[in-house]
Formats: C-alpha cells, structure tokens, sequence
C-alpha cells in the first residue's frame, strides 16, 4: 500500500512540491507514454532493499510529524540536503532504480546522439553512475546547486583521456599546445 503514487502525495507537502515538479517531466509525460511513478525511483524492487528503505523511511514520518518541511520555505531551505542524501543513496546503490528501466545492456547506444553516446561510454569508463549526471530529471534542483561543477570534473577526465572537443562540442577544435582558447 505505501508502494503507490497515491500514498507518496498524500502528504500536502509531496504533492505541494516534489510532485507538481515531477508533472512537469519526462518521468511523468513523455512521447512513449512509459511514466515512472514515485516508487518506481525511490523504492527498491528486491525485498531486503525494499524493508531497509521503508525502515529509514520512518525518519521521513518524523519530519512530517514535527513539521519540518510543512510550508515551502521550509522545503526550499532543506532541499540541498534532502537531494543529496538521495544523490547518495543512488550512488550507493549504482542506480539501482534508474536501472529497472534503463538497463545499460539494453540501451540502443549507437543509435544515440553522439554527445550522448560518447558521455554514456565514458560513463562506464569511468565507473560512474546515472544520478552522476541526471541530477534534476525529474525534480527542480537544489537554488545553491553548481551546474558547472560537474562539467569541470567531466571536461578534466576529457582532457587526461584526450577526447577531441569536437565530439561533443560540434566544429571545435582544441587549440595547439601553448595557445590558449
């Protein structure tokens, strides 16, 4: 029962914030009409995993029950730990959710773009994981969030892996050693 999109919003404070931003993604509305519904991101499917986050669930109980995240204030203002303590979870656990749905043996890789081609094969090069990148699919971003620090971390490995920018970045050339951009 408590495994359903019904029971997750019944909290004013879920369908008041998270869930008006998850109507709005491709999680919810999409072209294939596939929807990924609350559980399906945030509640594992094998059963030790699925026991151990209702467990730790009961410290989101205790939060609604003493009003933690009772207006939006409240919410905006623990949100940057509330997405990074999910982020962690999801890199704990390589996204074990995501991939429920988007299984790395499955994926049409070379009929991706290239950019995301290449991203996704360095991906696994580089031992990363989904939420590594797709932070923010399917809810608004923390406000202090850096979208820039994770394009530095990529841009550094790029550089040591000597990837041409041109795979990404279409008609750019890096320039030769000693010239600047």
């Amino acid at each position: 029962m408590t495994n359903t999109e019904s029971f997750c919003i019944s909290c004013h404070e879920m369908e008041a914030n998270v869930y008006a931003e998850y109507k709005t993604s491709s999680h919810f509305a999409n072209r294939t009409g596939v929807r990924a519904s609350c559980p399906d991101c945030h509640v594992p499917r094998p059963w030790i995993h699925k026991v151990v986050r209702k467990v730790l669930a009961t410290n989101e109980l205790y939060h609604w029950l003493v009003g933690s995240i009772d207006s939006r204030e409240k919410f905006i203002a623990k949100r940057p730990k509330l997405a990074q303590s999910v982020w962690d979870t999801m890199r704990r656990t390589d996204s074990r959710e995501c991939r429920n749905c988007h299984d790395d043996e499955h994926m049409m890789v070379a009929k991706q773009p290239a950019p995301a081609r290449l991203m996704h094969e360095l991906a696994n090069r580089w031992q990363m994981t989904c939420i590594d990148c797709h932070k923010g699919i399917a809810h608004e971003l923390p406000d202090n969030f850096n979208h820039y620090a994770l394009m530095d971390i990529v841009h550094e490995r790029i550089e040591e892996d000597e990837i041409e920018c041109g795979q990404c970045h279409a008609g750019m050339v890096k320039p030769p050693p000693g010239e600047e951009w």
